[in-house]
């Protein structure tokens, strides 16, 4: 396969891979407690008892809250706007604007399938909510992945009305503080590609979107 072809293919693997740090279970009502949580680029506080899972990682911080089946992972790069250019010719819905504690947040919904031993399991009933929170500043970039793993816990909606949204992302952005770092990593990165390779990508994408079908042909 041309490396040309790479992302446009196979980028639903690379979501799958950020968020997979972990995949557990959780989230309460808007009634129940709340945890605190301090990263090197991010500050804030989710609905429910979420634990923190063990990372490597310096830039990405994973926490799940097991009672609801969902997994929030949160991470920053220099361009989170180049990456939801990706995640949007995917398929993944939006996004709706909001603003909320002095940021500006981009806000897209999307459906997966979960994978299991190199499989997708195609049980209609065993899919997966995903929302994708991204504010891109000056010079970096966050973004909060949220998997809804349990539809029948949690009411998700592929829009800012349902429970996902409204009972756990809303009130977790409204307490969202970001913090400047230095060094993050590039969104070329992300795909194991240089800067002029994933430019490529891009570039390829934006052909396709405005109709030249022939981009990624051949």
């Amino acid at each position: 396969m041309e490396k040309k072809n790479m992302i446009i293919i196979g980028v639903v693997v690379v979501i799958i891979a950020i968020l997979a740090v972990v995949f557990a279970t959780g989230a309460l009502n808007n009634n129940g407690p709340t945890t605190a949580f301090t990263t090197d680029f991010m500050t804030g506080s989710f609905i429910g008892n979420v634990e923190k899972a063990n990372t490597n990682e310096s830039f990405i911080a994973s926490y799940t809250d097991k009672e609801h089946n969902i997994t929030y992972n949160l991470t920053t790069l220099d361009n989170s706007s180049a990456l939801m250019e990706i995640y949007r010719f995917q398929g993944v819905k939006g996004p709706d604007h909001r603003s909320y504690n002095g940021v500006d947040w981009n806000i897209y919904f999307g459906e997966a399938m979960p994978v299991v031993n190199n499989t997708t399991n195609v049980s209609s009933n065993q899919s997966m909510g995903i929302i994708i929170c991204q504010s891109q500043q000056k010079s970096q970039g966050y973004v909060i992945y949220a998997i809804f793993g349990d539809l029948n816990k949690v009411n998700f909606t592929l829009n800012t009305f349902g429970e996902s949204y409204t009972g756990y992302i809303e009130p977790l952005l409204k307490t969202i503080s970001l913090k400047q770092s230095s060094n993050v990593p590039s969104v070329s990165q992300e795909f194991g590609l240089s800067d002029d390779e994933f430019k490529q990508q891009i570039d390829l994408i934006r052909q396709v979107n405005a109709g030249n079908l022939s981009a990624v042909q051949g």
